[in-house]
């Protein structure tokens, strides 16, 4: 696994919006993705370029 810092419960902010990190899934490829849950409660996929921690 990557030496990510970004495991389920982070605060994160991705592209679309603020969320948490609920999932964690490897790819056919050997990345991973992490599944983030929004304020709505949809949860969307990103690799760890698409992440930042995200700020108090």
């Amino acid at each position: 696994m990557s030496e990510s810092i970004f495991t389920p419960g982070a605060e994160v902010t991705t592209p679309r919006r603020r969320g948490e990190v609920v999932d964690v899934r490897a790819t056919a490829s050997g990345k991973f993705v992490f599944g983030v849950e929004d304020i709505d409660g949809e949860v969307r996929y990103f690799t760890e370029r698409a992440l930042r921690l995200a700020r108090e």
